[in-house]
């Protein structure tokens, strides 16, 4: 029921349309019974059970309520006659087919507008379902998305959203105007013949427990198809990312085997599902002629034996009874089709739920610069205990000074970055900026403080001026190219067909390594942050690349705080302090030369790299 209820929050700001919809639609039944009770008068006048003799003067209302249905009809029978005997019972009859048709027609434009209105509702409430998750997306941690498969979270925005506009909010509205119709025409059908409804509903509790029990199997299916979904999805992106690899190595048969190994349980979910699915509306019509078959031979019994309804009265019962099986069905069909939605409905929460670990106190410090230093005191951090990544890591980074982190990988280096960027909390220790616990800091004032240039440069399928653009948004064309100048990244991109509007491609495909580096290091400098962050910024190059990109980097790192996460040793000779790592602890730090005269662990790197 939760689950419910928070969905029924994003529909709150559409409400109107759903107002609007249940007014259309309560006009749409009443049209309905109305549609069907001006008939009365007609088959009355074709089988001759209208006579003149019975109503040459007006009925009169007893007062009580269970006879107002009968003195309705009588008055209506009355006025028929009164009209007959003016103009003729053919041009009676002709005025009575009229008035029903624009009844019927009535009946079918309020539909008609009730189903408009809902179009706006489940549209509306669906963006505003996926601005949410993408919203949710951008504020979940970095430790979520490696949790997480990207594909699964892809099908989760499209086609468990999909479901749950399909199957949930498409089945709201009927679950509130299928009740109404079914009532009032209840209530009408009472009045007809009280005996005759009540034997004809002995089907219905039946049939509402029949498509109950299917509806409870349909949930189980639908997150065994959902998931697998998830799945298939996953495996489309990998095999997108991993074309070269997968040709490479001949692994066509493989992946395609993963994928119709994945495919196969998708099929058999979605096929039991189906077969649930559609049971449900061939079980409900079938006892719906079982029904008819039993009202028509209690009809008959009563027309030809006990005489108690006129056979005018008793087809008009059934076109009225009749009319309670579309909304039946229809709410069966909306139990359903909730149930189904359900397991959806779940895994889009499981993303709007999702914990964001990384959490603001409930005062934070508001942040504008870096003063002094950044002091790492005391760190540990483990996904469980038994695992230690870091332990008792101390350092203290100054102001204007550029450290540098080598060892070999798994040594924890990339871990020290991605806690200094808040991607996850540590968890013992502190990390210190000017005396104050980064967890303590406005976390979008402290990210102002950082830029990040990383071994994968992360580009845009937009144009380079615009993925420049992203480290400062403000900024005007002249900061854009002068940013491109001291990133070495102006004379390729003046060279590009249409220079910085040049669109660049999913992930920047059309750029080489060594120029989508330089134009991330670009937007870093764009950003000019206080604190720079670069994790292996140079490690996927060649050589020539390298010298292009290592001098934008020390262009950029003039007179910046900087934490450097280096393979390749002769890009950090120059750095004014090294710290070499080993599985989460530090082993030795200094300058170059006095880690070169040491002849220690990163004496033995630097020889393994062959560099003096």
């Amino acid at each position: 029921m939760n689950e419910y209820k928070k969905i029924l929050k994003f529909a709150k700001p559409h409400q109107k349309y759903i107002y609007g919809s249940l007014f259309f639609n309560i006009l749409y039944s009443v049209f309905q019974i109305a549609s069907l009770g001006t008939i009365l008068p007609v088959l009355g006048m074709l089988f001759g059970t209208i006579k003149p003799e019975k109503y040459e003067t007006a009925p009169v209302y007893s007062g009580e309520i269970t006879d107002f249905f009968t003195y309705i009809k009588e008055y209506s029978n009355y006025y028929v006659q009164t009209l007959v005997s003016d103009y003729g019972a053919l041009t009676v009859l002709a005025w009575l087919c009229v008035i029903t048709a624009f009844m019927f027609f009535l009946r079918n434009a309020f539909r008609y507008f009730g189903s408009l209105l809902l179009i706006n509702y489940r549209v509306g409430v669906t963006k505003d379902l996926r601005g949410a998750m993408y919203r949710k997306i951008l504020s979940l941690p970095v430790s979520f998305f490696t949790e997480s498969r990207k594909g699964d979270m892809m099908s989760r925005m499209s086609n468990d959203v999909g479901e749950v506009e399909g199957n949930i909010l498409g089945s709201l509205i009927e679950l509130i105007n299928a009740p109404f119709m079914l009532i009032s025409t209840l209530v009408t059908l009472f009045f007809l013949s009280p005996e005759m409804t009540l034997f004809s509903l002995l089907v219905l509790p039946v049939m509402g427990t029949m498509i109950a029990l299917i509806g409870k199997s349909l949930k189980k299916d639908s997150h065994e198809a959902q998931h697998e979904l998830g799945t298939i999805f996953s495996i489309v992106d990998e095999t997108l990312k991993s074309s070269k690899v997968i040709k490479i190595f001949n692994a066509e048969k493989i992946m395609d085997n993963r994928f119709m190994k994945s495919m196969n349980k998708w099929i058999s979910s979605s096929i039991s599902l189906g077969k649930k699915k559609e049971l449900a509306s061939p079980m409900s019509e079938f006892l719906g002629s079982i029904t008819f078959l039993i009202i028509a031979w209690y009809g008959g019994k009563q027309i030809i034996v006990e005489q108690s309804i006129s056979p005018a009265d008793f087809l008009v019962f059934l076109g009225m009874f009749f009319q309670i099986l579309p909304p039946a069905k229809s709410l069966s069909a909306s139990i359903s089709n909730v149930q189904k939605g359900e397991a959806s409905l779940k895994r889009v929460l499981e993303i709007l739920d999702a914990d964001v670990k990384i959490e603001e106190i409930a005062e934070p410090v508001s942040i504008s610069t870096l003063e002094n230093n950044i002091e790492f005191k005391n760190i540990g951090f483990y996904y469980d205990k038994a695992n230690l990544i870091l332990k008792n890591f101390n350092l203290t980074i100054p102001k204007g000074k550029t450290v540098a982190l080598v060892g070999q990988s798994g040594s924890g280096k990339t871990t020290i970055a991605n806690l200094l960027a808040r991607f996850y909390d540590v968890s013992e220790g502190e990390i210190l900026i000017d005396g104050t616990d980064i967890k303590h800091l406005k976390l979008n004032d402290y990210r102002k403080l950082l830029g990040m240039v990383t071994q994968e440069s992360v580009l845009f399928n937009d144009s380079v001026y615009n993925n420049i653009l992203m480290g400062k948004p403000d900024a005007t064309r002249e900061e854009v190219i002068a940013a491109a100048k001291i990133a070495n990244a102006d004379s390729f991109i003046s060279n590009l067909a249409e220079g910085y509007d040049t669109n660049i491609g999913d992930d920047g495909n059309k750029l080489s390594g060594g120029q989508k580096q330089r134009v991330s290091i670009a937007r870093a400098v764009l950003k000019n942050p206080p604190i720079m962050i670069l994790d292996e910024a140079t490690s996927a190059l060649d050589t020539e690349s390298e010298r292009f990109v290592q001098d934008a980097l020390e262009k950029m790192m003039e007179n910046r705080t900087s934490l450097v996460i280096a393979h390749r040793l002769s890009t950090i000779q120059k750095a004014d302090w090294i710290v070499v790592m080993e599985k989460g602890d530090i082993v030795e730090q200094g300058t170059h030369h006095e880690l070169i005269a040491k002849k220690g662990m990163y004496n033995k790197l630097v020889e393994l790299q062959n560099f003096d």
